[in-house]
């Protein structure tokens, strides 16, 4: 038995969509608005999270290092960000010239607590980026309200939270923006790829200048930019997988379900949605007391069991070593010898979901 714990599902459609890109030629395009095939992605984007606006880049750590760019975020800022989650949260902020300064996370959801971010906002505080963990909604009223009352930009780091609402509205539409990644493992995938997505025209603007080396009409850059680029063969691959996401959430819902259901008697802690929350399970997180065996115990029966993050941020070698950027996070900490991630896509069955909560309540 084989069950990763994600994995990109395609099909014809994707491959015959791909072969429309490859026979007529155009793989990229280097103006402001980008390929038709791009464009065509964006729109289908937009319309399914309400956005205004929507603009594709080749990775969601591309998003936020646009994000950011666009806002004006640089040298001398600080970013408030959650020390619990993938790297690429805080790289993006270093590679805009700013210092990410770590926050606390909420222990129930693992996401960013907006008690312990009201406390590390100071006068070079610029921006805060709450991530949506898991597909776990942060407590982004909270902290728009925090954000606000102090003039701070909020960009939303929804990488892992595509088709996650909050009393209906889409994750990465509550703040100045949101920034989704379309990498094989998330949800819907591209290959490769990441999306920005706004209401502000202004920002619209500058993003779409910002991934294409800052130009309007070529070799006339108006601001700092790189080759955020995406292809047209990965937004080709996008534009079939945003038809499918609809699917692909009811089919994760469900498994969740099911899985919770199986668990009810485990001496393990459940993941729970918040009132109004509606979660797109790109992963079903449990807490124990026995990570290691029991994530032992499930990749040697064929489930890709995983711990995300084993190590958070503030306690990578790099990143300890920025001054006035890491405090102690006792969260966190406890959070990260405690979860393990079980396998909850489309492609889990029922079968899967029985053995996996069989193996959790021996182990656990």
């Amino acid at each position: 038995m084989n069950v990763p714990i994600n994995v990109p599902i395609l099909g014809r459609e994707e491959i015959h969509e791909v072969s429309k890109v490859l026979r007529g030629g155009e793989l990229t395009n280097a103006s402001m608005e980008g390929g038709h095939v791009v464009r065509g992605f964006e729109e289908a984007a937009r319309q399914f999270l309400g956005s205004s606006y929507a603009v594709a880049v080749n990775s969601g750590t591309a998003a936020i290092q646009a994000a950011l760019y666009a806002l004006g975020i640089g040298r001398g800022d600080d970013v408030l960000v959650p020390s619990f989650t993938f790297v690429a949260t805080a790289n993006a902020v270093v590679a805009a010239g700013a210092r990410p300064v770590f926050v606390d996370i909420d222990k129930a959801h693992y996401t960013m607590d907006p008690v312990d971010l009201e406390k590390k906002i100071t006068q070079r505080t610029r921006a805060v980026i709450p991530v949506h963990l898991y597909g776990n909604v942060a407590r982004i009223k909270e902290i728009c309200k925090i954000a606000d009352e102090r003039g701070l930009n909020v960009i939303e780091d929804a990488a892992q939270s595509m088709g996650s609402t909050y009393r209906k509205k889409q994750s990465g539409t509550f703040g100045d923006v949101g920034c989704f990644s379309l990498y094989p493992a998330k949800v819907i995938t591209a290959g490769e790829g990441g999306l920005v997505v706004t209401d502000r025209k202004d920002l619209y603007d500058k993003l779409r200048m910002v991934r294409n080396h800052g130009m309007v009409h070529g070799y006339d850059s108006k601001i700092f930019g790189l080759n955020l680029r995406m292809p047209e063969i990965n937004a080709a691959i996008a534009k079939v997988q945003m038809k499918k996401l609809p699917s692909f959430l009811e089919r994760r819902r469900a498994n969740a379900s099911m899985l919770s259901e199986l668990l009810g008697g485990a001496d393990v802690t459940i993941p729970e949605q918040r009132v109004h929350e509606d979660v797109n399970w790109y992963l079903y997180t449990i807490s124990t007391k026995n990570q290691s065996d029991l994530k032992k115990a499930l990749n040697t029966a064929g489930f890709g069991a995983n711990v995300y993050y084993p190590i958070p941020v503030h306690k990578i070698p790099f990143y300890s070593s920025i001054k006035g950027s890491c405090r102690k996070l006792p969260v966190t900490e406890q959070a990260a010898g405690r979860v393990l991630s079980l396998p909850v896509h489309p492609g889990v069955k029922p079968s899967h979901l029985k053995k996996m909560s069989e193996i959790v309540g021996k182990i656990a």
